[in-house]
């Protein structure tokens, strides 16, 4: 937002107030000012001149010879515009003039000598016309500097408008100039305004409709205007700060908008009865001002004239209804609306305009009134014949309540570390527009309308305020005397942490983080959809956005995907939440979980599954010292493996799941790759007792290794063959591990190797002979046997 101090000079003296200084009070104490530009400052020695004759330019067809007069002298001037003509005035560049970058020199143009230069608007830098030289009035007086007419000169510095956010009163020059007015304890004028000069009973018709949306609606109906160029101030201070000048109506309604925060809109008086604000019952064609025809949804609000919409609340009037040059009639809107509507509204249409990025802001509703009667007031300013021909009808549905906060003196002491005298206080908080009720060091204040929208409601908003203006570089530093305690870290904090940093050292993860919400269209690349479930509630169930998942897959899925390209091989992990569902009292029910997925190109799917499982033993190992247990289950998703689905359990406990993919999803992620996906209830996993570690002293003895191939039939898994062999009871195996696996269509066979020991002996091959008879007895229950 761009700032002019000529305007905040109309309603607040800082005579004798350096300026700079001033605005970088401004940044400490109310908002980031992000540049400062000086205007006017490059332009000198321009001055009306009053063009006595105009002759054509015999080696042109374009150029004109004129005879300017310049008050100290008549100049032969050579000039290209098209409005150039005996007897109007104009601006002269004299010679030795600067007009932006260029100093005025003699020139020849077509072997005539120029000495001056007539000037644009443009060439000036105080608008962006640039259709012909400048016409001024009659009236003035030959040789007059422009500076002492128009307010050229001015400082404009630009706001950041996100530091404006929670202020709506600062979108305007008059809540600007009341920060002003607070730093440099000086009063703010009053804003001039004029009330509506008509005494009959006459009314515009206004019928508010949805009264969720439009909070109020103020009108009146003016007519018999004239005038339809807006003077030369409003058309620099408009363009100084952003907005081009059109005619006299629209200017107006743009002055208003920039002065006090307030959008105004004006309708052809011609072509309004009676005005209804409501939302369309189906979606509708409408044209807007700039020409666009667009959808309207019936969830944006609309204006009509009686069943014919002519605007876009809060945002853009229709093409219909729009002033013109020659308008001589209207009927003007002051509105509030409400914000959060005003900005679905702006998104959907893909239309943010002036008006909609302040109505968002969630404005005063108390501005609607002062905003018609300062038009009123600048209309008849400018425009002697212009008279209002109803009364100012006022339409008031929905008022915000009156917000008043109590403190004493001892908690802004407290808060702030400085003594800050009551007097102060009272006088800072009255400054900025609060009412002050003041006992001794007790105060009650009411907060103003214009900031209890969304900005003052507690006790911490009123120190802020106080100590802002005080001035947070007036503040004594003092150094904080504090204990410092390391913070303790819990033990689930601790078990995470375990976790990443395993799967990072030791597996090269990547961890990563994604959004709690399924993506539709992510889904719909790999040829899924998001899972019915709770949704936000912005979400559409139509559209299957904003659906909260079921399943950390439902992220990883697309991550996976997305990423498939950029490595041959990546592991990435995630200790994220996903919802099932809601709890009784209507509240999402989340539940922390670990997804692990595993993409290769370079290993084969039973090879990367494999390293999946290791992976999961290894936390478990790491974390519980417990061992993890593998037990096939029918796929809850559609994405899962049907065969290729186990579930992690320890201690008899289901903690998460392991699988591979479905192989649809397999190729729509990746032809020639694998996946692997893993998923722990974090809560289930942390919850596990933890073994105690048990140390063995290794024997002095050396052991005995045996290698046996099995045929492992259909259904057997390899915890049950370990379950068996160490129900023989041999003291002196001490391990047992699976060393090779083979499989194919026909057979199914592993290599277990046992490790045999003793701590008294070293034993005989006769002696581990035994054991493995028996071993292999016991197997023979399984129906596995030695493969041939």
């Amino acid at each position: 937002m761009f700032v002019s101090m000529n305007w905040i000079r109309d309603f607040v003296d800082l005579e004798g107030e350096d300026l700079e200084e001033l605005i970088q009070r401004f940044t400490l104490s109310t908002a980031e000012v992000e540049g400062v530009e000086y205007k006017g400052k490059d332009i000198s020695d321009v001055v009306v001149g009053e063009i006595l004759s105009c002759e054509d330019h015999p080696d042109s067809d374009h150029l004109h010879l004129l005879k300017v007069d310049a008050g100290d002298g008549v100049y032969d001037v050579v000039c290209g515009a098209p409005n150039a003509r005996a007897g109007i005035k104009t601006a002269f560049a004299k010679l030795g003039a600067r007009v932006g970058e260029i100093v005025i020199k003699p020139a020849k143009l077509r072997g005539q000598t120029s000495n001056g230069m007539c000037c644009s608007a443009k060439e000036l830098g105080i608008s962006d016309d640039h259709s012909g030289i400048m016409e001024l009035s009659p009236s003035l007086e030959n040789g007059k500097d422009l500076k002492e007419i128009f307010p050229i000169e001015d400082i404009i510095f630009e706001v950041d408008n996100k530091s404006l956010t929670n202020r709506p009163d600062l979108w305007g020059h008059y809540g600007m100039a009341r920060e002003f007015a607070a730093l440099v304890d000086r009063p703010l004028k009053e804003l001039p305004l004029k009330e509506a000069d008509y005494t009959g009973d006459k009314e515009v018709s206004i019928e508010v409709k949805n009264s969720e949306l439009c909070y109020r609606y103020t009108g009146v109906r003016i007519e018999n205007i004239h005038e339809n160029v807006s003077p030369m101030y409003m058309q620099i201070r408009l363009f100084y700060c952003g907005t081009r000048a059109i005619n006299l109506l629209a200017d107006l309604t743009n002055y208003i908008m920039l002065e006090l925060g307030q959008p105004t809109h004006a309708f052809d008086g011609n072509k309004i009865s009676k005005i209804v604000v409501d939302t369309p019952k189906e979606n509708i064609k409408f044209t807007t001002l700039d020409g666009n025809e667009r959808e309207i949804t019936p969830e944006t609000l609309m204006i009509y004239d009686n069943e014919t919409p002519v605007a876009i609340a809060g945002i853009m009037g229709g093409l219909d209804s729009e002033i013109v040059d020659n308008t001589n009639s209207l009927v003007l809107e002051c509105a509030n609306f409400d914000g959060v509507s005003v900005r679905k509204s702006a998104a959907s249409l893909g239309l943010r305009t002036d008006a909609s990025a302040r109505y968002e802001k969630t404005l005063d509703p108390e501005m609607t009134m002062t905003a018609a009667k300062r038009f009123i007031k600048l209309l008849s300013d400018i425009d002697k014949n212009a008279k209002c021909v109803s009364k100012i009808t006022d339409v008031y549905v929905k008022h915000y309540p009156q917000r008043s906060v109590a403190f004493n003196k001892a908690f802004i002491d407290r808060y702030t570390g400085i003594d800050i005298s009551s007097e102060r206080i009272n006088k800072t908080l009255t400054a900025l527009g609060f009412k002050v009720s003041q006992d001794k060091d007790e105060f009650e204040v009411s907060v103003p309308s214009y900031r209890a929208t969304k900005d003052i409601s507690m006790q911490a908003d009123i120190v802020e305020e106080i100590t802002r203006i005080y001035g947070y570089d007036n503040f004594e530093i003092k150094t904080t005397r504090s204990p410092i305690v390391p913070a303790k870290m819990s033990e689930k904090r601790r078990e995470e942490n375990l976790i990443k940093d395993l799967l990072v050292k030791a597996y090269q993860a990547n961890e990563v983080h994604t959004r709690i919400w399924a993506d539709p269209d992510e889904l719909r690349d790999i040829g899924l959809s998001p899972e019915e479930n709770v949704m936000l509630l912005q979400g559409s169930k139509e559209q299957e956005t904003g659906i909260l998942r079921t399943d950390m897959f439902e992220s990883f899925l697309p991550l996976v995907y997305s990423n498939r390209n950029y490595k041959p091989s990546f592991t990435v992990f995630e200790i994220g939440r996903v919802v099932h569902g809601t709890k009784e009292d209507g509240t999402a029910l989340e539940k922390r979980m670990l997804a692990i997925a595993l993409y290769s190109k370079e290993l084969k799917e039973k090879e990367l599954y494999f390293k999946g499982v290791g992976l999961v033993n290894t936390i478990i190992d790491e974390l519980k010292h417990k061992r993890a247990e593998y037990e096939k289950a029918k796929p809850l998703h559609v994405w899962q493996h049907p065969k290729n689905t186990s579930l992690i359990k320890v201690s008899d406990k289901v903690i998460g799941c392991i699988n591979t993919l479905h192989p649809t999803t397999l190729k729509k992620i990746a032809k020639n790759g694998a996946v692997v996906c893993i998923e722990m209830d974090m809560d289930k996993l942390l919850e596990l007792a933890s073994n105690e570690f048990e140390f063995e002293e290794p024997s002095r003895f050396p052991g005995i290794d045996y290698d046996i191939s099995i045929l492992i039939p259909e259904g057997v898994r390899f915890e049950s063959i370990e379950k068996e062999i160490r129900s023989t009871g041999s003291d002196k195996l001490k391990k047992i591990s699976v060393i090779d696996i083979y499989d194919n269509d026909k057979i199914k066979s592993i290599t277990i190797r046992l490790a045999f020991s003793s701590d008294e002996r070293t034993l005989t091959g006769e002696e581990v002979q035994k054991d493995v008879d028996r071993i292999l007895e016991r197997l023979a229950k399984l129906n596995i046997k030695l493969k041939g």
